[in-house]
């Protein structure tokens, strides 16, 4: 199993103050197009779910860090589904391949498509205790494929970015986004700036599509990621607090 290692003791932790909670981890094989994928699924086995949640990874694939994300989701009440758009036989180790893999997808945007619904479609047909109501988050990359998604129209109830790419690429608008927009960023992102926001912001307004945004004065690029040099513990809380609003409001 691909990098699938987090222990689950960490899960049973975060549900402490639901005694009646049995948060359970385990690896999802799907298929998307005839190629095989292997994501991560974190439920509360004890509890009606609350709703789903789809997690789009960062340039580095599907790792622990999103295992460990949806692991504090299934603690809420969600399901949460970890997908993989590298393919289950791809584990990246440097930077030159999180950049040759997630370059491949954003120079093919159509497969990039491809991949994010299939694996949706793939949670609705394959994963227990999944709902029909649907957010879809991502962190780094994966905030820019949850962007991806809801310019093409994702048939989902909202779409959150974690410090994402914000850039919209050529030919490309939100006027077939249906469901609102959140958007948490630090300030000095030197990925994607304020005036890649701003710009953001604007193209939400024109094309009528609910949205905000969450600026975090000082944060970096990977505010959210822990052990990073860009971690800020404040940010990341606030972050977190906020989608979890975002997800009460539209789940």
């Amino acid at each position: 199993m691909k990098r699938l290692t987090l222990s689950l003791a960490a899960a049973a932790s975060l549900c402490a103050t639901a005694a009646s909670a049995e948060i359970v981890g385990e690896s999802f094989t799907y298929e998307v197009g005839g190629e095989t994928f292997e994501g991560y699924v974190a439920r509360n086995t004890n509890a009606t779910p609350r709703g789903s949640v789809m997690l789009v990874h960062d340039w580095d694939g599907m790792t622990d860090y999103e295992m460990r994300r949806a692991d504090m989701l299934a603690a809420l009440g969600y399901t949460a589904f970890a997908l993989d758009v590298y393919g289950a036989d791809t584990d990246p180790q440097s930077v030159d391949e999180y950049r040759a893999l997630s370059g491949a997808l954003y120079g093919d945007r159509e497969r990039f498509r491809t991949l994010l619904q299939g694996s949706l479609d793939a949670a609705a047909a394959g994963i227990e205790g999944w709902t029909d109501d649907v957010v879809v988050a991502g962190y780094c990359f994966g905030g820019a494929a949850v962007l991806e998604m809801a310019r093409a129209g994702a048939d989902v109830d909202g779409f959150v970015s974690f410090h994402g790419g914000l850039g919209t690429p050529e030919g490309q608008d939100y006027s077939a986004a249906s469901a609102p927009v959140l958007l948490l960023h630090g300030s000095a992102d030197p990925v994607s700036g304020m005036s890649d926001l701003a710009s953001l912001l604007d193209q939400l307004q024109g094309a009528g599509v609910p949205h905000a945004a969450q600026v975090f004065g000082g944060a970096r690029h990977s505010f959210t990621v822990f052990g990073s040099g860009d971690y800020d513990l404040a940010a990341d809380r606030g972050a977190w607090d906020a989608f979890e609003a975002f997800l009460a409001e539209n789940l």
